[in-house]
């Protein structure tokens, strides 16, 4: 793709975005959604292969689903109060309707069938622009329903996410598949707190965002899509398979890193709110991702896989792919713990 275009494309899906964020009236905020998933296909298939055009069909086709479902929702909202504007939600039908279009945006389960078959058909710079960036629009417009949306419903959603979050990638081998399991699983601890603390939500999307960003990033350096390619890595970044075991242990929640804080603060406002038996299963849910994780790492940095390349002295070539941005985002993955009682203010 020539760069002009993908400057365009790419500012074309942040606008779509932004125009999402900043909206208070329901047809912008439709039109900003529509933006983003027209601009977003171009880039999902960039590398053009049958898979990549598989997987942007049905990327498509789930996207225009639930955009019409929001829409649906909203006509129902407009015909009981008269009014386009997002904070009043009179009806709760059109609340569950709307919820229902975001939360299928977003692959929380029991809409989560696309988000592996379309994360494993493109490429990995494109797999995290999905996973992280597309985030970000359908979270908002939640953010600022959440006093309307229905809290049973939500939970419901929440812990079917993380169960299938953690089951669906105990037996992966490919990355971008494990990717977006956890992607899945995270996305549930985001909609069980939405309703009782939604800044909280805020918080660990943003954790969430960080940690994703870092994996993506580390796999692109050495252009890794399955456990094997990875595990060849000690042969070529000794140092990046330390990295990689640190980020791992932080997705999958382990303390004293970046990634506990999240799972900490949510169960702790869930049991505040007289909620015990579904912050236990969540975090019971969170080991089957630990699992994997812990899988990958042991793949990556606790064992040397014996290697194709005779010459053992590899790492020592100059490498010549930038990785801009890594160490500020391995570092704020790993060690915001310290933070905390700063952003327990916050909340």
């Amino acid at each position: 793709m020539k760069p002009p275009i993908l400057i365009i494309i790419m500012a074309t899906i942040m606008t779509g975005t932004m125009i999402v964020m900043l909206s208070s009236h329901w047809l912008l905020i439709w039109i900003g959604f529509e933006m983003n998933m027209l601009a977003i296909i171009p880039i999902l298939m960039k590398k053009y292969n049958p898979r990549a055009m598989e997987a942007s069909t049905k990327y498509f086709l789930t996207q225009a689903t639930a955009s019409m479902l929001l829409m649906m929702g909203v006509t129902i909202n407009l015909l009981y109060s008269g009014q386009w504007v997002i904070s009043k939600i009179s009806n709760p039908i059109a609340s569950i309707m709307m919820t229902t279009a975001l939360t299928m945006k977003l692959g929380l389960s029991p809409f989560h069938f696309w988000v592996p078959e379309v994360t494993q058909g493109i490429t990995l710079m494109s797999g995290m622009i999905l996973l992280t960036w597309q985030k970000i629009a359908p979270m908002s417009i939640l953010y600022q329903i959440s006093p309307s949306i229905n809290t049973n419903l939500l939970m419901l959603m929440a812990l079917t996410s993380v169960l299938v979050g953690g089951w669906g990638g105990l037996n992966q081998t490919q990355l971008r598949k494990i990717m977006a399991y956890s992607s899945i699983a995270h996305m549930g601890w985001m909609a069980a707190i939405i309703t009782y603390n939604p800044t909280m939500m805020i918080l660990n999307l943003t954790l969430y965002i960080l940690m994703t960003l870092s994996t993506f990033m580390l796999f692109m350096l050495n252009s890794s899509t399955t456990t094997l390619s990875l595990s060849h890595m000690w042969n070529k970044f000794p140092l990046i398979t330390s990295m990689i075991l640190i980020l791992m242990l932080s997705l999958g929640g382990l303390p004293p890193l970046s990634g506990f804080i999240p799972k900490w603060m949510i169960i702790q406002e869930l049991t505040k709110n007289n909620m015990i038996i579904i912050p236990t299963l969540m975090a019971i849910a969170a080991l089957l991702n630990l699992y994997f994780y812990l899988r990958l790492t042991y793949s990556t940095a606790l064992t040397m896989f014996p290697s194709t390349n005779n010459m053992k002295m590899k790492w020592q070539f100059e490498y010549t792919k930038k990785a801009t941005l890594l160490p500020p985002l391995i570092i704020t993955s790993t060690m915001l713990l310290p933070l905390t009682p700063m952003l327990s203010v916050l909340d």
